[in-house]
């Protein structure tokens, strides 16, 4: 009898901790850029804000974030940051515009590549995707671990655009010996016809420009206009998300996403398994241990 109570509460515990959030993504941020990228995150309205929501990675550096199942928010790469006299801290591109290091409730000033997450939507599955609709700086790779349901595709925009960007796009560096980033048709003009606004904002009446399709041509998984949605977002449930900026050709092949999900239940007679954060590890070894006096 106390076999069959303790695999009833354990199975009972399982099932709570999944449908109630207490497993969260981890979020892991690496750049194999040839410089220092500044991440930036942001948070949707009504969604708490992460840890951090800004700081540096140098070469071949990584930083693992947890992340809550049902958060909301985008994160970029901010580029060319420095402090000046004042200790104002700024980027040439992607700043945020706080004058610190964190972002603190602030997004990222176009052109900024954006990888958006929406995490725990409709169907209990994960929605995110790689926009280049603000423009773009630097290559992005997402890539899903571990998850199951959707799709769990890899995503991004893993080319250099800024040398061919089309000379009405492009940012150039502070000396203006380099491209440093890409506008978005929308940024450099303000025409509705390019910002999905006004008598264009429907997807039947906003269609691809020449502009867009330059994006599109080179990142096809990525957004390249406000309505690119059928090529460009994905989904998966229950899955940590690797983010790379610069990725090397062997990070950017499509993940065959085999690996096990965070949360299995397995019955085979009167074993069952169950992956569990501490908390309730802990919880079961207390209980355990009560009814063994």
């Amino acid at each position: 009898m106390a076999t069959v109570q303790l695999s009833f509460a354990l199975f009972s515990l399982c099932l709570l901790q999944y449908s109630s959030g207490v497993f969260s993504a981890t979020f892991t941020i690496v750049n194999q850029c040839s410089y220092t990228v500044w991440p930036g995150i942001l948070s949707s309205a009504g969604t708490p804000q992460l840890s951090t929501t800004g700081f540096a990675l140098q070469t071949g550096e990584s930083n693992a974030i947890s992340v809550p199942t049902d958060w909301s928010g985008r994160l970029w790469g901010r580029t060319l940051c420095n402090y000046d006299s004042t200790g104002k801290f700024t980027c040439v591109t992607g700043d945020c515009g706080s004058g610190v290091l964190e972002c603190a409730g602030s997004g990222a000033l176009p052109p900024a590549t954006l990888a958006e997450f929406t995490l725990n939507g409709a169907g209990g599955l994960d929605f995110y995707d790689v926009s280049l609709v603000d423009g773009y700086n630097l290559p992005m790779l997402v890539v899903a671990q571990g998850g199951t349901g959707g799709n769990c595709t890899a995503t991004g925009c893993v080319v250099d655009l800024n040398s061919a960007c089309p000379s009405d796009l492009r940012v150039n560096s502070v000396d203006g010996s380099e491209n440093v980033a890409c506008k978005s048709a929308c940024e450099a003009f303000g025409d509705p016809q390019y910002c999905c606004s006004g008598a264009y904002a429907t997807p039947d009446t906003c269609k691809p420009t020449y502009y867009s399709e330059y994006f599109k041509t080179a990142c096809p998984r990525a957004y390249s206009y406000a309505y690119d949605d059928g090529t460009s977002t994905f989904t998966c449930a229950s899955a940590d998300y690797v983010i790379t900026f610069c990725p090397s050709a062997s990070t950017s092949q499509k993940s065959s996403y085999s690996e096990a999900t965070d949360v299995s239940l397995v019955s085979s007679g009167s074993a069952l398994s169950c992956i569990l954060s501490p908390y309730v590890a802990g919880f079961i070894a207390i209980s355990v241990t009560a009814w063994q006096l």
